[in-house]
């Protein structure tokens, strides 16, 4: 199909029904760089209804650039908790400050620049060249691989090099000059509300006429992909440490998983281990703690992406309680009171356990 031909009966039917039929989303009341660059990247891996109260509350607190980049890396980890991926946090407030010290606080108006700093990959450069500036960049996601590999029928597997090549190629076809702003948000309100992974609203489409899929009955087959795993269980037990109406806790490497996170001490309950005993051994291997382990508080189950945690959590005490802790896990420590437990970021799991033991 020629450029033109795409344009007409795929690109222009797009950008007329999203002006029509899109949903009123914060980050669409303007398109200034940093406005674009927050909500793209809060969006990575988080649902629009779960990012909207999140984005609402940081452009209150953060409404600049340059307010990002004087605040605490904490304060910014807090406001984030319960979004996951804290890796993009640490990007923010770097980037903020790459951007306030070498580009004068502008973000650079160059997708190879963009692409240098923290955390900025094609897809996100691509949204500020496009979304921000109005630049003719094309955008490919999930929803824009999904819609192309139905409208083309594409058969062969979208993890594919050829494939992702082949999409990426139509993409830029696509691209209507001066108008990338409303066509890349179209294409992905466009998967968001009609063209979903499952049970798609054919009826509805803008671009139901060129699609091939669509008219050779396979929409539902369509994008091919590989099987997702299965998230991997995981059994874990964290212990509630009080001394003299204090907490213990606890503050997670730099590097891995929920980094800089505070948390209860614990760990991974191995096979065959009584969650007590386990308890016993993380306190000794993290700490060298020696420690009483006494009620059982509660047993929380929360799912992560690629794992699901059983959590069991019980009260403990030091014996002796002049004990002094010697990490070997974590990066710092605290005794803290209850009411400070809200000044910390802390992962998931950890913070239900939290709003329950301020309910005792």
């Amino acid at each position: 199909m020629e450029t033109s031909l795409l344009h007409q009966q795929i690109s222009l039917p797009l950008v007329n029904w999203f002006d029509t039929h899109q949903r009123k989303l914060p980050w669409r009341e303007e398109y200034s760089p940093y406005s674009v660059w927050i909500s793209e990247i809060m969006l990575q891996q988080t649902q629009v209804d779960r990012v909207i109260p999140y984005y609402l509350r940081w452009m209150q607190r953060f409404p600049t650039l340059e307010s990002v980049s004087i605040a605490s890396y904490e304060e910014l980890l807090r406001l984030w908790e319960g979004m996951g991926y804290y890796s993009r946090v640490k990007f923010i407030h770097k980037t903020s400050k790459i951007i306030l010290n070498q580009f004068g606080g502008q973000f650079p108006e160059n997708l190879d620049e963009l692409l240098k700093l923290p955390g900025i990959g094609p897809y996100t450069a691509g949204a500020i060249m496009s979304i921000a500036f109005n630049q003719n960049y094309p955008l490919v996601d999930g929803n824009v691989i999904r819609i192309l590999a139905r409208i083309f029928n594409i058969e062969n597997s979208v993890e594919h090099r050829e494939t992702k090549n082949f999409i990426w190629k139509k993409a830029e076809e696509l691209i209507l000059p001066g108008r990338a702003r409303w066509l890349n948000q179209a294409l992905m309100e466009l998967g968001a509300l009609i063209c979903t992974p499952k049970s798609p609203v054919c009826q509805g489409c803008p671009v139901q006429k060129p699609c091939l899929s669509f008219h050779l009955g396979c929409t539902e087959q369509r994008p091919v992909v590989q099987p997702s795993k299965k998230a991997i269980p995981i059994k874990v037990v964290v212990g509630v440490l009080q001394k003299d109406g204090l907490f213990f806790i606890q503050q997670r490497p730099a590097n891995g998983l929920m980094a800089d996170l505070w948390e209860f001490p614990g760990g991974k309950i191995n096979q065959g281990e009584r969650p007590e005993d386990a308890l016993v051994r993380e306190f000794q291997e993290e700490l060298q703690f020696n420690v009483q382990v006494g009620e059982k508080i509660i047993t929380l189950k929360h799912g992560y992406t690629n794992f699901s945690v059983t959590l069991h959590a019980y009260f403990c005490k030091l014996v002796p309680e002049n004990q002094s802790p010697i990490l070997h896990f974590a990066s710092d420590y605290r005794w803290i009171k209850s009411e400070d437990f809200r000044a910390y970021a802390f992962p998931a799991a950890n913070r239900r356990l939290i709003n329950l033991l301020n309910k005792l």
